[in-house]
């Protein structure tokens, strides 16, 4: 007799439909270290909500904002473990761990935020790294020119001499190329660091200057182009769980993905220009360099982009092909 019920239990929960064919959406966490009122956070979570439309509800994304989920050096490992299903952050947060992707990071000479962001997801298309494996890339983003910001007027290299720069991993190294004295120290920390003369400025995105009024206390930026940076940003999710949808959902996410990458692009120059504007009303004066005197910087910068090739090489991985392929392509896109 029990065998008898436990066959009919049996059919009867195969007949039963499913969660989420009931019409309970699958809920997936996404961890991002953007505070709840930042512009990525708030992008991030108009393309959550056009995922969940285009999936007919299918699928719903929760947003953990300002790090309540995983800290920012944290959110890549989170997701490969499942902590969230879904993580925003910056590739170098996680040392070491993505060098052939690292190419995103150097001086290239970075016109705009589209242009970065364009260009780290054509260099991921083209490369697809095994260091990325692990997870599912939704897509990459690059924040706009990163350039030196200063309380003295820099005109020309000379006048980087002895000055102290605040400035972090591959930053540093530009920093320290130029001829000025790199000083790390985290992003929240800059501000008081300025303001006390513990630095003398430091090198970023024009957003910061409103993002983290980094403007009430330096005094000129200088356009530097020719050996600006950026930094690469991930938008990615577990790879089991992304295994896991169905491929009606997968397609849809795609479909998605490709439209943000503009979207979040274009975003960074928006921030840029606000950040240009708050500059501007705080009194901080624009330098622009000449080409001869770009065309110097950039020539200075060079073996921040050689030490990178070599140790690709050290490593067994084609960073000449990488880089290559980033100074090919900005050429071609400029």
């Amino acid at each position: 007799m029990r065998t008898l019920f436990s066959l009919l239990l049996c059919i009867v929960s195969a007949g039963l439909p499913t969660a989420h064919a009931a019409g309970k959406p699958l809920e997936l966490n996404y961890s991002i270290f953007f505070p709840a009122t930042h512009g990525h956070t708030l992008l991030a979570t108009e393309w959550a909500r056009e995922v969940e439309k285009r999936t007919d509800g299918a699928v719903k994304i929760n947003i953990f904002a300002g790090a309540t989920l995983t800290p920012a050096d944290q959110t890549y490992d989170g997701v490969v473990k499942g902590i969230s299903d879904l993580g925003m952050s910056v590739l170098s947060y996680s040392k070491g761990r993505f060098p052939l992707t690292e190419v995103l990071d150097l001086p290239v000479g970075y016109t705009s935020g589209l242009q970065a962001t364009r260009l780290a997801n054509a260099y991921y298309a083209k490369f697809q790294p095994k260091e990325l494996s692990d997870v599912k890339i939704m897509f990459l983003m690059a924040h706009g020119p990163g350039i030196l910001h200063t309380k003295k007027p820099v005109e020309k290299l000379e006048d980087l001499a002895g000055l102290k720069i605040r400035g972090t991993g591959t930053s540093a190294k530009v920093v320290a190329a130029l001829g000025a004295t790199p000083v790390a120290m985290p992003q929240n920390e800059a501000y008081d660091a300025l303001q006390k003369g513990v630095v003398e400025g430091l090198v970023s995105p024009v957003e910061t200057l409103k993002g983290w009024k980094y403007a009430e206390v330096v005094k000129y930026t200088t356009r530097n182009l020719g050996s600006s940076y950026s930094v690469g940003f991930f938008v990615a999710m577990n790879r089991g769980k992304w295994d896991s949808l169905p491929k009606a959902a997968q397609e849809a996410i795609e479909a998605v993905n490709r439209e943000w990458i503009d979207r979040a692009g274009k975003a960074w120059d928006d921030f840029d220009k606000v950040g240009a504007e708050f500059a501007l009303s705080k009194g901080v004066k624009t330098i622009e360099l000449s080409p001869a005197e770009d065309a110097r910087w950039a020539e200075r910068v060079k073996p921040v982009l050689n030490d990178y090739v070599a140790a690709a090489k050290a490593k067994g991985l084609p960073g000449e092909e990488a880089l290559k392929f980033v100074s090919d392509w900005l050429k071609a896109n400029p």
